[in-house]
């Protein structure tokens, strides 16, 4: 094929073209990956917006009571395009299969791009605390010119397989330190419930995460969190002077209450943004671009 790229409008997911490209010439991602033009990761503002994608890979596919919302490639593909085409949306978070569906689309030039790292805790598996690091090593986060890598590690005490997830992370923010590449983190002090792995989100349960969360790896400089909005929040975040993006969360409830919730995190001085995956990607009234506009707005109010 003479094109490995092309800029699709959103709402207009060529997947015979993408699919055609990973048949025909696969090393088209490798050598987009070099091509691609880069920005610096934070914006003029020093402020970040990025959307996430990397539910799927851990077969998270659900979104407010519908099992297999995110079930179509197509559509989670118009979805992006649609909201990294919008002003303001500083990036993406995503597993290499999406980022590269991406990357052909052309949707990343520009981008802060940020590779998903450990994928192997499948929700809902006996297996799930023990979280192998199954999508981007930090050596190819590096070699692609990815921005950055992120890991959730989730705290058990009663569960085995925290161990290894630490040590995994650990790692993985040493190996990206030396690099200079950011490492976000997304810790969370977890119980099983009911045979369920639950995320305790009170606020000393979120500090306990922060303290551990903080202090993996050989070098701090590159450590990024990515932490949940929970009650007293002022008082969380007092437990760290890492720079934060805060999780958006799924999209339950008044979006309006959500959007306040954002909107009043946002003034402390450690949280440079947001990380929002299904409560921007698949709004309750559909309407993904009006969705996205709100969140930059919050996030970058006054500097556009």
């Amino acid at each position: 094929m003479s094109t490995t790229r092309t800029t699709l409008r959103p709402g207009a997911v060529d997947i015979a073209h993408l699919t055609g490209i990973r048949a025909s010439d696969p090393t088209a991602i490798a050598r987009g990956w070099a091509q691609r033009s880069r920005r610096p990761l934070l914006a003029e503002d020093g402020r970040m917006l990025l959307v996430a994608a990397d539910h799927p890979a851990r077969g998270a596919l659900g979104v407010r009571g519908e099992a297999m919302a995110m079930g179509s490639r197509p559509d989670l593909l118009e979805r992006l395009a649609t909201a990294l085409a919008r002003p303001g949306v500083d990036g993406v978070l995503g597993t290499p299969d999406v980022l590269d569906d991406l990357l052909l689309m052309g949707a990343l030039e520009d981008k802060v791009v940020v590779g998903s790292m450990n994928r192997g805790g499948l929700q809902g598996s006996t297996f799930e605390l023990d979280d192998r690091f199954t999508g981007y090593s930090a050596a190819e986060i590096v070699r692609r010119g990815l921005d950055g890598g992120k890991m959730l590690t989730r705290i058990a005490l009663e569960d085995p397989g925290t161990v290894a997830t630490l040590e995994a992370s650990a790692e993985a923010i040493t190996a990206l330190a030396e690099h200079a590449t950011m490492a976000m983190v997304e810790p969370f002090w977890s119980i099983r419930r009911g045979g369920k792995v639950v995320n305790l989100l009170d606020p000393d349960s979120t500090i306990r995460s922060i303290a551990v969360a903080s202090g993996l790896g050989v070098s701090s400089a590159h450590t990024w969190l990515k932490l949940p909005v929970v009650d007293e929040l002022e008082r969380v975040m007092d437990a760290t002077t890492m720079p934060t993006l805060l999780l958006g969360g799924d999209p339950t409830g008044d979006p309006q209450e959500t959007y306040a919730s954002w909107e009043g995190a946002l003034t402390l001085p450690q949280v440079r943004g947001l990380v929002v995956g299904r409560a921007l990607l698949y709004p309750s009234d559909g309407d993904v671009a009006a969705a996205v506009d709100i969140a930059s707005g919050l996030v970058h109010r006054g500097s556009r």
